[in-house]
């Protein structure tokens, strides 16, 4: 019965355009709560990838048009969560990269579906806005993975100096930085040294100048354009 309610709990966020804005307080919850006060418990975080994996089944099973496509996708987010429990155990490169590369994959697919949420067909609400900002959301934590694994592999590739505070990891580190680099804030505290770092850093700080600008901002647009639609409409009524 408790699994049943979830799966109708992670459905409505796909099939329901007000589940965009239930992805973006869960995200929220992730990024600004749990990753930094809990991301030091491994297993949590193992739970916690569980649960996204949960929900991105759910997202395939309600956006694709068909069984073998459906079928195709969701080996991605069963992969994602495997090879992360493994190397929770196990640590060797065989495994590591494995595990990088379905967390991208993860993260890509769920970008995709997020976005094909945003520009169904219909009008622009401000739910599609909210999703929009989810994928911004979504960008962030992509980055922050993907500038760990060069942490971990290229030695000196970043200047960081971690905070002594029992909760404090790298993962947190990490998203931090990322969202001051997309938001293109940059207080200083984390350097990137290595020349793959700083590419990195550069096509996340362009990526987060352009977004906005040039999806959110019409997104926004549209949506002002849909309301005032509606009140001429409705005044006219009247």
């Amino acid at each position: 019965m408790l699994q049943q309610k979830k799966y109708r709990f992670l459905n409505h966020l796909w099939s329901k355009e007000s589940g965009l804005s239930g992805m973006f307080v869960l995200l929220f919850i992730m990024h600004f709560v749990l990753i930094p006060i809990f991301g030091s418990y491994s297993f949590f975080m193992v739970i916690i990838n569980l649960f996204w994996m949960l929900f991105l089944v759910a997202g395939i099973i309600s956006l694709s048009k068909s069984r073998k496509q459906t079928v195709s996708f969701i080996i991605i987010p069963f992969f994602f969560v495997l090879f992360n429990w493994i190397t929770v155990f196990e640590r060797t490169p065989f495994l590591l990269f494995a595990d990088i590369f379905f967390t991208l994959a993860t993260f890509v697919l769920l970008i995709v579906l997020v976005l094909k949420k945003v520009f169904e067909p219909g009008p622009i609400t401000e739910y599609r806005v909210i999703g929009s900002i989810v994928v911004y959301m979504i960008l962030a934590n992509l980055w922050s993975v993907i500038y760990q694994f060069v942490y971990e592999h290229i030695p000196g590739a970043f200047q960081i100096t971690l905070p002594a505070f029992d909760s404090n990891t790298l993962q947190a580190n990490f998203l931090y930085f990322s969202y001051i680099t997309i938001t293109t804030t940059g207080y200083g505290d984390i350097f990137p040294l290595h020349p793959v770092a700083r590419s990195l850093v550069q096509v996340e700080a362009i990526i987060g100048v352009l977004y906005p600008v040039i999806l959110i901002g019409r997104l926004v647009s549209d949506a002002n354009e849909n309301t005032a639609k509606k009140r001429k409409i409705n005044n006219n009524d009247i």
